[in-house]
């Protein structure tokens, strides 16, 4: 029988996170090197070139020495998927093989949005009822043509706007919804005194968020009767292009299965894709390369190939891609398309077979530089190869694989004549890197807030810690080391026990609670301690508020009329002067 939702417990949920190991989960998503008792990998929640993520075996947590991300198992699923608490909580059960029966509906993010979610899926059941009646029929007919078949169709979700501008706008307002969230949807535009629909006659590709929600259309003409082939959902609160790749939600777990990511321009090219079993298979809607998507793509896949439409504007839309990858750390291989093809009419032309075939032999992105950096220049002119050999020179700076540059500059050595050790001297040498230090906290580091991290950094670990700070009642003078030592005590008074990575379920839906702990993680401080180095914690903070009090009081004698009041404010300053 499956534990429900409201059966969870801190227990049960200390017992799901204790039966996988976080070594072998992360190195699910990325690859993961042992140094010593650690394991290092290159962080995925950051422009991380070089590896600066550490993941323990022995305390189940990672954490990234540049940009602070730290967590357990759940939080790396959480960051890395754009996945719920119980999303992460019902992923890691079904690996450690624990039968559990969660009621997971709300999407992650702001609940304000629900409403928005809500519209965006009465109005696909609208228009997926309505591809299927009557009036659908010439556009399931317009689909087929197009090699869309019903199964397609359905596993997509396209669906049907009818040639009335008003039948959404008007169900939606029957159902209750507020014309002001009608409006923040992009479906509906207001036109004097009336809402109309902003899709009518045309098929709608739904399109999705992270985690799988609809938060937009790409909707398109049928017949001849509109100019606009296509007319997309404008950016909205929820619909953001730079920050999603279409079928994402979809693609990911087939990625990260055969270790790549095929990445494409356009929803068609993916649907064409998926058609003959590749789902692995993501599409950038045509917009040029954000910093988020390509996040998106890194945690993808190990392995990402670039296959944009085959004409002009896919060779920029590859270089851009190329270059915002590479500032990532990222080295794709490129797949090109014979005759100006996109991957849909590629596939639709030439078939499965050839198509695979393209995928199972991509060039490296050298290659497709030589080559597209060629055209129209000519390479007879001794001025024309100048610049072209330049231009090369400044493409292979920007790649950090010392192999691949010496490939390259040995083809550009041959094909030209050119003494290589010329072009050798014109590769900037790799600067040495230095380690990024992160500002973590506003507060100027004193002696005394250093004593109330590094105390707490020991309580996060050790229950002995915790007992010499509750025998000796110290009083942490920042609110927020405060409040953590507080749950560090409620934590242990529930569980009886003192675990890092639980204690981090534990605090996880509070925010400020979560960044403290990563903020003392972040100290890395070494893993045994010494009762006299506590003690001396403690000596200091003790220090700090008996300083504190002695401030307050000479404060208040200068306030003080009375002069015996005044003498015991004196005398209560000379007894605290002797605890110091």
């Amino acid at each position: 029988m499956p534990t429900t939702n409201s059966e969870l417990s801190q227990e049960l949920i200390n017992h799901i996170r204790t039966s996988v190991d976080i070594v072998e989960i992360i190195s699910d998503y990325i690859p993961l090197t042992k140094k010593g008792k650690n394991y290092f990998g290159v962080c995925p929640f950051h422009s991380d070139h070089s590896p600066s993520m550490s993941v323990s075996q022995e305390r189940q947590i990672y954490k990234c020495f540049s940009c602070g991300a730290a967590g357990n198992v759940f939080k790396f699923l959480i960051d890395y998927e754009n996945i719920s608490f119980k999303e992460a909580l019902k992923k890691i059960a079904d690996k450690a093989g624990i039968a559990i029966s969660l009621n997971i509906s709300t999407p992650k993010g702001n609940k304000d949005y629900q409403k928005l979610y809500e519209i965006f899926q009465t109005s696909q059941l609208f228009y997926q009822n309505n591809i299927n009646t009557k009036e659908g029929k010439k556009a399931k007919n317009y689909l087929q043509s197009r090699n869309i078949n019903s199964s397609i169709i359905s596993e997509f979700e396209i669906g049907l706007a009818l040639k009335n501008n008003t039948m959404l706008s008007k169900i939606l307002q029957k159902k209750g919804y507020q014309e002001s969230d009608l409006i923040k949807t992009g479906l509906v535009n207001k036109n004097s005194l009336t809402i109309n629909d902003v899709y009518y006659n045309r098929i709608m590709f739904p399109l999705w968020d992270l985690t799988g929600h609809i938060v937009g259309y790409s909707g398109r003409v049928y017949d001849t009767s509109d100019t606009s082939k296509y007319i997309n959902t404008k950016e909205t609160e929820i619909f953001k292009k730079g920050e999603l790749l279409y079928h994402y939600h979809k693609a990911k777990d087939e990625a990260r299965k055969q270790g790549k990511i095929v990445i494409v321009e356009g929803f068609m090219d993916v649907i064409r894709c998926s058609s003959i079993g590749i789902k692995n298979v993501v599409a950038t809607m045509g917009t040029a390369i954000t910093p988020k998507q390509a996040l998106l793509m890194k945690r993808l896949g190990k392995e990402i190939l670039l296959c944009f439409d085959g004409d002009e504007a896919g060779a920029k839309a590859t270089m851009s891609c190329i270059d915002e990858l590479s500032k990532i750390g990222i080295t794709p291989k490129v797949i090109r398309l014979e005759e100006n093809l996109d991957p849909d009419e590629y596939i639709q032309k030439y078939g499965e077979a050839k198509f695979r075939l393209k995928l199972d032999s991509p060039i490296n992105i050298m290659d497709f530089k030589l080559s597209y950096l060629k055209r129209g220049k000519n390479l007879k002119d001794n001025i024309e190869v100048s610049k072209y050999l330049n231009n090369m020179i400044e493409e292979i700076n920007k790649i950090d694989d010392p192999i691949l540059q010496e490939l390259t500059l040995n083809k550009l050595s041959e094909e030209y004549h050119i003494d290589i050790q010329i072009l050798k001297d014109q590769i900037k040498k790799p600067e040495k890197k230095t380690e990024m230090k992160k500002e973590k906290s506003k507060e100027k580091s004193t002696k005394y807030i250093k004593a109330e991290r590094n105390l707490l950094y020991y309580m996060l670990e050790h229950e002995k810690v915790l007992q010499i700070y509750k025998k000796n009642v110290v009083f942490l003078p920042t609110e927020r080391y405060r409040k953590l030592a507080r749950e560090i005590d409620y934590f242990y008074k529930k569980n009886e026990f003192i675990k890092l990575a639980d204690i981090m379920t534990f605090v996880s839906e509070n925010e400020t609670l979560t960044n403290t702990i990563n903020e003392i993680l972040s100290l890395n401080l070494k893993e045994e301690y010494t009762k006299e180095e506590i003690e001396d914690y403690i000596n200091t903070i003790r220090e700090f508020n008996l300083k504190t009090e002695e401030d307050r009081l000479k404060k208040q004698i200068q306030e003080e009329i009375n002069p015996i009041k005044k003498a015991k404010l004196a005398q209560r300053i000379v007894e605290i002067k002797n605890m110091r």
